[in-house]
């Protein structure tokens, strides 16, 4: 395996770029909450916070609004602990 794979979130500026990059939404909404809550953020998450993140990056804009305004709750794949935890934290940004 490549030594870069195993580089933590924090150790390369090309993850953190992409992660930003992937957090422009088309809806406005989830677009100001995600850039907010990366610029006051975004240096302090964990490999394990960033991975939560980017699960939620894959959703439709709207589903990802649903679970950040609390309409609805992760599923499935989603329902995990350090999800829920990120979400948590969404909420509260």
């Amino acid at each position: 395996m490549n030594t870069e794979d195993n580089r933590s979130h924090q150790e390369d500026p090309a993850n953190r770029a992409r992660l930003r990059w992937r957090s422009r939404r088309g809806l406005l909404e989830n677009d100001l909450i995600l850039t907010r809550f990366l610029d006051a953020h975004e240096t302090e998450l964990t490999d394990e916070e960033v991975d939560a993140l980017t699960r939620l990056l894959d959703l439709s804009d709207n589903a990802l609004m649903d679970l950040v305004l609390a309409r609805s709750e992760p599923e499935g794949e989603l329902d995990l602990p350090h999800v829920h935890a990120l979400l948590g934290r969404l909420r509260r940004a």
